[in-house]
């Protein structure tokens, strides 16, 4: 047990000389985290079209190259907003991209080797894991829920991507917790009463997905609109940031916000005009992409 003691200090001391935080828990608890996701849907509290796509996405069953999953890794890493520069009208109109959009797979790649770098010369092995990862966060004591059903980090606050991998690590069946609200939400309604939907309820914990913002506009090509739907709500080109923004617990990292794309007047006419991607001229298809 001595050499897997060391390798847990190891991992943790890696992961904060790179400013993360992660925690390591027992592969048994994988059936805790898809009861939990029952549960709710169970009560009916869970969006039905929000539930199946979860029931399909997330792999409570995981296949991977390797003998036995013995624990789960769950990773924080902080991410700022991205400011995405539009020229209209001789206007210079800034939207933003909150954390956790932008980069995914090539972070999911990063850390892959990350880790791998940390455990694979001890023997083991690891794999990226599809599950329900701000509950596994909670759970596992990393982060703490808000009243706006998002995760929060000390430091970090709301702004931070969560990653979840498997792995044959051993571990003893700790950092096994009930899920918690902040001690803060306790006796703060800003979100509430930030919130222009009414997606954040005063009777229960969990959000009305179907009143969120940011499960409308992550919607695909197509879908419309709900008509009760204020255009002057949408405050990202994805997502929402109305909640976060308010939020005491992100007063440290709420204005940390680095650079996108600026796209000039022609490019954004193409754009509003509804030019295709593959129409567009190549330095436009690169800010696009990027």
């Amino acid at each position: 047990m001595m050499n897997e003691n060391k390798l847990i200090k190891s991992f943790h001391k890696s992961l904060e000389a790179k400013g993360y935080q992660g925690r390591i828990v027992h592969a048994r608890h994988i059936p805790d985290l898809r009861n939990d996701i029952r549960k709710y849907h169970e009560q009916n509290l869970l969006y039905l079209p929000l539930y199946n796509e979860y029931k399909a996405y997330f792999e409570f069953e995981a296949k991977v190259d390797f003998a036995q999953i013995n624990s789960l890794l769950i990773i924080a890493i902080p991410q700022p907003q991205i400011e995405a520069i539009f020229h209209w009208n001789k206007k210079r109109v800034s939207l933003f991209i909150p954390p956790t959009y932008l980069h995914g797979r090539e972070i999911i790649d990063y850390m892959t080797k990350f880790l791998s770098d940390i455990f694979k010369p001890a023997g083991y092995n690891l794999a990226y894991a599809i599950l329900p990862q701000k509950t596994l966060a909670v759970r596992s004591g990393l982060a703490e829920y808000g009243r706006n059903n998002i995760t929060y980090l000390p430091e970090m606050g709301s702004f931070h991507r969560l990653l979840t991998f498997y792995s044959d690590f051993p571990i003893e069946d700790g950092n096994w917790q009930e899920l918690r609200m902040m001690g803060l939400c306790k006796e703060c309604s800003a979100c509430i009463r930030k919130c222009p939907t009414g997606a954040i309820p005063t009777d229960r914990f969990l959000l009305r997905v179907e009143r969120y913002i940011t499960y409308h506009n992550e919607q695909p090509e197509g879908v419309p609109f709900p008509e009760w739907l204020d255009s002057s709500w949408h405050n990202c080109l994805v997502g929402c940031l109305h909640c976060q923004k308010i939020c005491p617990a992100n007063k440290k990292v709420k204005d940390w916000i680095e650079l996108g794309p600026i796209f000039t007047e022609e490019e954004t006419k193409l754009l509003l005009n509804g030019r295709t991607i593959d129409n567009l001229p190549t330095e436009t298809k690169k800010k696009i992409f990027s």
